[in-house]
């Protein structure tokens, strides 16, 4: 038997990966009989996932093992059938060990949702990843008094906001910077500009991403098909599809305060431990919303996530 090769996942489609070994080499693999198994509530491997694989002389291999996640960013899906092995929801890992992710913005065209912006945040926090980014794009089409009314709280609560113009190039060197050398998750909503941005940083790299999304079949019953694009300056983009909507995993409604980084330090000098934020007396976290601290759009994003939540664990 061979000697295990360490390798990255760089590409997934119905249930085929494409693993990339230290000398540049890519090997299309399947999983171990055994790790399928464990793929019920999860997905055992993913994009940006380290593996150790078998290989072949033909040029496929086997996943025998997969490392410990250093980051996982995912969301919540319902499933049907096999894969989710009948439960409602299942995890589904957009991808695993991501340095960064940039949640890209449109200044306007469209107006930006800052609920939607908030959600993302969410789901970044809960990802472990090392740094959240917003990018703010279109900033040639919007007042600046406008966009720092939108994005500066962001700013001050300690987000980082870049702010960039695919079609003035305005931010672009900075974006191609903080991409070099990393594995980035790079998304948002349509019609941000994602497409021209990810072109304007490097030629041909915002067609690259479309092309592996327009060759996805949408849907619980068709083909999933992951991605990771390479950079010329080092690095990887992840192409994190499909977040239209994005659901939030395994977080519980009374843990959501944890997650909204200015809200989180002062959840202890609440007056009762249990504390929804809602309506209790003595709630630190409504008198600082009250005061100004506390951004009353999150205040809002944060009673309208935890509904959500409280109303999907009532499913159980």
């Amino acid at each position: 038997m061979s000697q295990l090769l360490d390798g990255l996942v760089v590409r997934e489609q119905s249930g085929f990966f494409e693993i990339e070994v230290a000398d540049g080499t890519i090997y299309t693999c399947r999983l171990r009989g055994r790790l399928k198994e464990e793929a019920q509530s999860s997905d055992i491997a993913a994009i940006g996932d380290r593996v150790k694989i078998q290989t072949a002389d033909d040029g496929t291999g086997t996943i025998e093992e997969v490392a410990e996640r250093e980051s996982v960013f995912s969301r919540s899906v319902r499933t049907e059938g096999n894969r989710g092995a009948g439960a409602a929801e299942r995890e589904h890992v957009i991808i695993a060990n991501a340095d960064q992710a940039m949640f890209v913005f449109a200044a306007a065209q469209p107006s930006p949702s800052l609920k939607m912006l908030d959600r993302f945040l969410v789901v970044g926090e809960k990802s472990g990843m090392k740094r959240l980014c917003i990018v703010v794009n279109k900033i040639d089409l919007e007042d600046p008094s406008v966009i720092e009314q939108h994005f500066g709280p962001y700013k001050k609560i300690g987000y980082s906001v870049l702010y960039t113009s695919a079609l003035a190039k305005v931010g672009v060197d900075e974006l191609r910077q903080q991409l070099q050398g990393k594995i980035s998750a790079f998304t948002g909503p349509s019609g941000v500009g994602k497409t021209s941005l990810l072109n304007a940083v490097q030629p041909g790299l915002g067609r690259a991403v479309k092309s592996v999304s327009e060759a996805r079949k949408e849907g619980i019953h068709t083909t999933r098909d992951s991605a990771l694009i390479k950079l010329e300056g080092g690095g990887y983009l992840a192409d994190t599809p499909g977040l239209r909507t994005l659901s939030i995993w395994d977080v519980e409604p009374e843990e959501l305060d944890a997650y909204f980084i200015e809200i989180a330090p002062l959840v202890s000098q609440c007056r009762f431990g249990d504390c929804t934020h809602i309506h209790e007396p003595g709630c630190k976290v409504r008198a600082a919303v009250q005061s100004g601290e506390v951004s009353k759009i999150r205040y809002q994003s944060y009673l309208q996530l935890r509904e959500e939540l409280e109303e999907a664990y009532a499913v159980y």
